[in-house]
């Protein structure tokens, strides 16, 4: 094996999956990628209690845990079905989104997220995902539109 070979063979893409369109547009573009460069995909979904993901709205810390974790169980289902032969994991994270992706990114070849998520109404009070990621991530970002 190539040395070329080697280092695409070890790449791993950090994903941000939350549930929304944007986050499916995101995993989806990623798997394409992964499939391209025969890299590895961690998907993460980061949450805080309270909040609402889409029109989910947990009333206990516990409710939250368990919507969260269908939506990751979906997307490494989703990658299951598309790209068998990827390697996937998913993490769950109870922090905001944006830092705990970053924290996320260290030691990952890229990072992807979607251009907008479940936030809408705390985007406008503190900026996206996306440009939190794109100013502090520790590797490239995509946010596919």
């Amino acid at each position: 094996m190539s040395d070329l070979e080697a280092r695409a063979t070890s790449q791993t893409f950090v994903v941000g999956v939350d549930g929304s369109d944007g986050a499916a547009k995101a995993l989806d573009w990623a798997i394409a990628e992964a499939v391209r460069f025969s890299a590895s995909l961690q998907l993460l979904t980061a949450w805080t209690f309270p909040m609402a993901l889409g029109y989910v709205f947990a009333e206990t810390p516990g409710e939250m845990r368990e919507h969260v974790q269908r939506i990751a169980d979906m997307s490494v289902d989703h990658v299951a079905a598309v790209a068998p032969d990827i390697v996937v994991s998913a993490t769950l994270r109870e922090a905001e989104p944006g830092p705990a992706l970053v924290d996320f990114s260290t030691g990952a070849d890229l990072l992807v997220v979607g251009s907008r998520g479940h936030g809408d109404f705390r985007e406008l009070l503190l900026g996206s995902v996306g440009t939190y990621c794109a100013r502090h991530s520790h590797c490239p970002v995509v946010i596919v539109r």
